[in-house]
């Protein structure tokens, strides 16, 4: 069998989870709401403009590979 793909939504989670900052503290400085944060760290999805902030508090960007 082949490798397992994560998601895009898992490497960011795992992203959240490996920044070294509170869930709390991410909030704060990006605006996202708490509630929000949590039901999508438990699996549930985001509106891409909060995903978008998460992206740039985490320094994150998309590679695409060929």
């Amino acid at each position: 069998m082949g490798k397992k793909r994560h998601t895009m939504s898992d490497q960011v989670r795992a992203a959240v989870e490996s920044c070294g900052q509170s869930r709390y503290q991410i909030c704060k400085e990006t605006g996202i709401d708490q509630a929000a944060l949590s039901r999508f760290m438990d699996g549930t999805g985001i509106t891409t403009s909060t995903l978008d902030k998460l992206a740039e508090f985490l320094g994150l960007e998309v590679v695409v590979r060929g």
